[in-house]
């Protein structure tokens, strides 16, 4: 019986990501699966009467992006947030929010942002006089864009109950007036969560909403799966959204690692949300999965906080002297909590994957991992370190040798590389997000976004990786040249090696026959002819691979189709 397709692609440029045929120019799609790639002069007589013809006209066409790291539900509520992210300084960010809290019932929190005070002229920390003028009848909690800072104005501060003798919790600061003492507004990691305690809980239909606002939103940007690295019981939502045929996202759910430690006791509160995360863990529908847990070791780079072995280059002495070096995450509190956690979770076959930012954080969590495999054997258990963003030169070769994902945001570094030499002088400045270096060293990358750290455009992010130049221009020829990658390289990390990341490279990834339909088309050709960029260390190994178009033309390409699971889930008009 004869292949009848239901969508059939033909005149495309398509990097399947599939080493045993790189290439081609057609696929064809029966149900959810590719069961043909090949030519156009090949495929093109499989078309039935049913059968949709899609004529790419030469466009590149890639395997789905797969999205290594995202809050997703925080990135559809932030559809409808105020929007903080291009606010150019304190005075502007104050204008914005009184004109967003103007339009909000009374009594209604603002919540979300994204600031960035590092694009403000001095650099300066707001405060909360700043806001509370304008944001007098609605409690404020705002946060800098990498979630390790927030602004509170002084009635969130009052409904939380912070005042001048609240002390700093364990792996927070309460920033205060070095004369008066009283609380700036500024909170850092885990003093956030005293204010976070007193915000109502969002409703399910609201959280509904937000998935929705989400996936069509992933679904513009060829983004056709995710992994949520805080979805935890909110999996539901995600159920919910495909029960009713409206989720355009494969969604791999972690949940906390803090919530494994406590499994018996929450399976005392809510066995069915227990045995659900059970029933999915590692399986579960090929839309939404779970299996994975998420823990932190450190805070960020932009608040101060990440965990490095050396002070902070800008760092002011604290009142017994010492200096800044960052913040031990409470959730590494008290010693040995964390390798505890690792080992049980590990031992009863969870994914495990930290966050950690600086170099001591990243050096702490390997030891952890290396710890957690010699008590457990071996096994295919895939640790992921998310971000691995600065590490000594003796950390590297570890990720391949202790088979540790290197999951990293590229975008990131175009982002922090205005200012991480400010935080951390040229020299160590050189340890950031060096992905060439772990390509080399054999380690396997995962890209991501961090949305809403970042945007989720996964362009943006391949941009980042295969310049290196920094948001404010000031670095034309790359910051920290010898560190990009190739455009076949960092488009295989946000595709292959995102799913490798979690057991799914056998059903997705690339563009091969018998994985799941999930495919992006683009608007051009991103390795035609046009202005190449080189890296003249990696071009010896790997001449055409590094071979790409002009940077600009990577950035402002546009995807025009998003194919998931077989259906067409978004199409520019």
């Amino acid at each position: 019986m004869p292949i009848i397709p239901n969508l059939l692609l033909l005149n495309a440029t398509i990097h399947t990501m599939d080493a045993s045929q790189p290439t081609a120019e057609a696929a064809a799609i029966v149900g959810n699966r590719i069961v043909a790639v090949g030519t156009t002069a090949e495929l093109k007589g499989l078309a039935g009467p049913g059968t949709r013809v899609i004529d790419a006209g030469g466009r590149t066409v890639l395997p789905g992006f797969n999205d290594a790291h995202v809050h997703f539900l925080t990135g559809g509520f932030s559809l409808s947030n105020v929007d903080l992210r291009d606010a150019r300084s304190a005075e502007e960010m104050a204008r914005r929010l009184g004109a967003h809290a103007a339009r909000q019932p009374k009594g209604k929190w603002i919540l979300g942002g994204d600031w960035d005070h590092e694009s403000w002229p001095g650099a300066r920390l707001p405060g909360k006089e700043e806001i509370d003028g304008v944001t007098a009848e609605h409690p404020v909690l705002v946060n800098r864009l990498d979630g390790h800072m927030s602004l509170a104005n002084s009635l969130a501060l009052k409904l939380a109950g912070i005042t001048a003798a609240t002390k700093d919790p364990p792996g927070g600061i309460i920033e205060r007036d070095a004369r008066s003492g009283e609380p700036t507004g500024i909170l850092k990691d885990a003093a956030q969560e005293i204010v976070e305690r007193v915000i109502p809980a969002k409703t399910f239909e609201e959280k509904l909403a937000a998935a929705r606002a989400a996936t069509g939103y992933a679904a513009r940007f060829g983004v056709t799966s995710v992994t949520d690295m805080s979805a935890g019981e909110d999996v539901r939502v995600y159920e919910e959204l495909l029960r009713r045929g409206e989720l355009k996202t494969r969604i791999y759910a972690a949940r906390s690692i803090v919530g494994w430690e406590e499994g018996g006791k929450s399976e005392g509160r809510n066995p069915k949300a227990e045995i659900r995360m059970e029933r999915l863990r590692g399986a579960g529908d090929a839309m939404v999965r779970v299996g994975g847990l998420k823990g932190f070791a450190d805070g960020s780079l932009g608040s101060s906080t990440a965990l490095f072995f050396e002070p902070y280059a800008d760092a002011k002495p604290a009142s017994d002297g010492n200096l800044n070096r960052g913040l031990l995450f409470d959730q590494m509190l008290p010693e040995g909590i964390m390798p505890a956690r690792v080992t049980a979770a590990d031992k009863a076959g969870w994914q495990v994957m930290i966050h950690a930012i600086g170099d001591r954080a990243n050096k702490m969590i390997l030891d952890v991992y290396e710890q957690a495999a010699e008590k457990n054997g071996p096994r295919d258990r895939r640790f992921r370190i998310e971000h691995a963003q600065h590490l000594r030169p003796a950390e590297v070769p570890r990720f391949a040798r202790q088979g540790v994902i290197a999951s990293m945001q590229p975008y990131h570094a175009a982002d922090d590389g205005r200012w991480c030499e400010k935080r951390l002088g040229p020299e160590r400045s050189r340890q950031a997000y060096v992905i060439r270096s772990l390509l080399d060293s054999g380690a396997t990358l995962a890209f991501g976004s961090d949305w809403t750290v970042a945007p989720l455009n996964p362009l943006l992010g391949i941009h980042a990786a295969t310049t290196r130049q920094t948001l404010d221009g000031k670095h034309p020829g790359g910051w920290i040249p010898e560190q990009k990658i190739s455009l076949e390289e960092a488009v295989r990390a946000y595709t292959m090696g995102s799913a490798y990341a979690e057991f799914a490279e056998k059903e997705k990834g690339s563009i091969t026959v018998g994985k799941l339909a999930d495919l992006v088309m683009l608007d051009g050709d991103l390795w035609g002819a046009g202005k190449e960029i080189r890296n003249p260390k990696s071009e010896a190994r790997n001449p055409k691979g590094e071979v790409a178009r002009d940077g600009e033309e990577i950035k402002e390409s546009r995807v025009v189709m998003t194919i998931v699971d077989g259906r067409v889930v978004y199409e520019a008009r």
